[in-house]
């Protein structure tokens, strides 16, 4: 047995990947931080580049909490306590106390019965969507949902499949009201921020959209949201896109590696749908647990997010996120409104996409260029992402190099 017949194949796919522009190519490979100094942040040194130092602006870390001493002592702590690695799946021998008390804040946090945690986030997406999904159910997902929904969606067995274009209520209200009669359960799933464009899912519209629908469904109408951009990062004390809205899942997933600063999924609903999922999901039960001391370092994050620092923090977010945005309006950059970190910088050309990364590379910046055919044509962006580690002269110096470009 050999790879012999199987990497000329590969091979081919790869250049195929190339010539279309799909590749992500080497992988930037960070070496060290720098600590902030003379009012700058923190900045950040990578492989093959010397004594330079880079500004992130493509990190989902928006409280800056992965470098906050506290979450770092508990983790350390936890690490001593009860090692590097769990050992087991969660109903072997997996389950740490760490791990308890965790869901017990985030079930908390959210303001419902209980929670459950996975390995990340996609992974709960995974692991969730599709124990939901019976052959009498249709499933309805927003345009620009995140690829773990979509993929979650291609493991299920729906009875029918219906996309709506981003954010359009009435085209949602058209197809509830199309399927009355032709399935007993509805499936609605969407991100609550979505992550190349940083603007959010309206869930209380939704809602209201779904309950008038409801009693034309047998087994009803299921909301399921992932907020992982949103948790953490949105609404005025981080509870994110149900915050923000006023308007609630059914089941919201969301991320412990962005705005908590750490690693891991979770999803939080009623005691009823957590423990069917406990025994029904296979991402849960075939698959190691975050490490206990992740889960304590979590545990932290969560409650700096949940004290007046944390409602500093999210207030200096928002703060930043409203100085880029006007200053890109100043200099005449597109982009879209709104106070959530993720800010684009709609370039809509390819050329132009990948010269301003060029750009602002050379001047130690770091940003994330979306092209075609990764986003449609006409719809290439640059994703700046603010963090709380960020300064004022920070973004000032951003724009600063931005201008020079124009």
């Amino acid at each position: 047995m050999s790879l012999n017949k199987l990497e000329p194949l590969l091979i081919e796919k790869l250049a195929e990947l190339q010539k279309q522009g799909l590749c992500k190519g080497n992988e930037k490979v960070i070496t060290g931080m720098k600590a902030a100094a003379d009012g700058f942040g923190i900045r950040y040194f990578l492989e093959g580049y010397g004594d330079r130092a880079f500004l992130r602006m493509n990190s989902n870390s928006y409280l800056g909490l992965a470098v906050h001493p506290l979450v770092i002592k508990a983790e350390a702590a936890a690490a001593e306590k009860f090692g590097t690695g769990p050992g087991a799946v969660r109903f072997i021998s997996g389950t740490y106390q760490p791990h308890i008390k965790l869901e017990q804040k985030l079930a908390k946090f959210h303001g419902r019965e209980s929670a459950m945690l996975f390995s990340s986030a996609y992974t709960t997406m995974l692991g969730v969507l599709p124990q939901f999904i019976t052959a009498d159910t249709l499933i309805i997902s927003d345009a620009l949902n995140h690829n773990c929904i979509i993929n979650a969606i291609r493991l299920s067995h729906p009875a029918g499949k219906e996309i709506y274009a981003h954010a359009d209520i009435n085209a949602l209200d058209n197809i509830l009201e199309a399927y009355q009669g032709r399935v007993k359960r509805v499936c609605l799933v969407t991100d609550g921020i979505f992550s190349m464009r940083g603007d959010y899912a309206d869930l209380d519209k939704i809602s209201a959209c779904c309950k008038r629908h409801e009693q034309a469904y047998e087994q009803g109408i299921i909301s399921i949201v992932d907020d992982s951009h949103g948790v953490g990062a949105f609404g005025r004390t981080g509870r994110g896109t149900e915050e923000y809205t006023r308007g609630k899942a059914d089941i919201l997933i969301a991320t412990l590696g962005k705005a908590f600063g750490v690693n891991g999924g979770y999803v939080v609903s009623s005691s009823t749908v957590i423990d069917y999922l406990r025994e029904t999901s296979p991402f849960y039960i075939y698959s190691n647990p975050i490490t206990p001391a992740e889960a304590l370092a979590a545990s932290a994050a969560l409650d700096i997010v949940s004290s007046p620092e944390g409602l500093h923090l999210l207030e200096k977010l928002r703060a930043f996120s409203v100085r880029l945005r006007a200053g890109l309006d100043q200099l005449g950059f597109e982009t879209l409104q709104g106070e959530h970190p993720i800010v684009p910088i709609l370039t809509r050309d390819t050329e132009k996409t990948s010269a301003l990364v060029t750009h602002l590379l050379a001047h130690n910046i770091l940003v994330t260029g979306l092209n075609y055919p990764v986003v449609p044509q006409g719809e290439q962006e640059i994703r700046l992402q603010v963090c709380a580690e960020h300064t004022e002269k920070d973004i000032d110096y951003l724009l600063t190099k931005l201008a020079d470009f124009q």
